[in-house]
């Protein structure tokens, strides 16, 4: 593992002065002190401590890269909600989403850990939250604010429930959160169909008691989704993941706020309703 200890820089071997005089011994088959021939000079091996050009995943690398990711994000929907008309912003949301969502897939599936890619998602689904955000906000004053601090609120007591060990993340729990998410997708996708053919479909999104309770059910999906975020990030410092891995676990984290701030604002539409 490299250091940037100073004390570790003299263990090199070629470049230690006091070691330099072993090299006008004879090596290889000659008479040591004692006679016996020296089969290896133990100064000649690379030295542990040394470089190796690899620059492994610390846990700074994870918050800066989550946090330009959260960054570009934040801006693109405040440029949207700021300088664009409502009807142009909403004109431009479902193109963002449909983009995003197919290079989310392509990021996801080929674990792509790239800036380019990872800004990219941020930027595109930023105009889809800014122009969402506006509608909501002109059709319910300060829900937004309400949504963004319910968001961190969730963020921020799921991180503390994580680091104080009081749910672990075991392959048991990450099957049924992998198991509960496909089972929540499907449910919309099977909602949506329905609307097709039934007013409302199954009205899981008609804002009475079971659309309430559907939201909570994937705001909490959502939370769990987050502990296995964490424990990505956790899992790819202990292996010595690659530094540029960072910007996929922003990926990952990026996708599962979105769909928590979502699922926030959604929820509080009900109530204001």
């Amino acid at each position: 593992m490299p250091s940037s200890n100073p004390a570790f820089k003299g263990l090199g071997g070629a470049g230690n002065g006091q070691n330099a005089g072993w090299g006008a011994q004879p090596q290889y088959g000659a008479p040591g002190q004692y006679g016996a021939p020296a089969p290896t000079d133990p100064y000649a091996a690379p030295s542990p401590y040394a470089a190796t050009g690899t620059q492994y995943l610390t846990m700074d690398d994870v918050v800066q890269k989550t946090g330009l990711s959260f960054l570009v994000t934040v801006l693109s929907a405040a440029v949207t909600w700021a300088l664009l008309p409502e009807d142009v912003a909403l004109g431009l949301a479902l193109p963002a989403v449909l983009v995003a969502f197919v290079l989310g897939l392509v990021i996801a599936f080929k674990q792509i850990a790239n800036p380019v890619a990872t800004l990219s998602y941020g930027a595109l689904y930023g105009v889809a939250l800014g122009a969402i955000s506006e509608v909501f906000n002109g059709l319910y004053p300060g829900i937004v604010v309400q949504a963004l601090v319910g968001t961190f609120g969730v963020f921020a007591g799921m991180l503390i429930v994580y680091k104080t060990g009081a749910i672990r993340v075991t392959p048991k729990l990450t099957k049924w959160v992998l198991a509960a998410g496909i089972g929540v997708l499907a449910l919309i996708v099977v909602n949506l169909l329905a609307s097709f053919f039934i007013d409302g479909g199954l009205g899981l999104r008609e804002g009475g008691p079971l659309a309430i309770g559907f939201s909570l059910l994937v705001i909490g999906v959502a939370a769990f989704f987050l502990l296995l975020d964490f424990d990505l990030a956790d899992e790819a410092i202990r292996r010595g993941a690659p530094a540029k891995f960072a910007w996929y676990i922003a990926f990952g984290l990026l996708v599962t706020v979105i769909w928590l701030y979502i699922e926030i604002l959604r929820l509080l539409s009900y109530f204001r309703e």
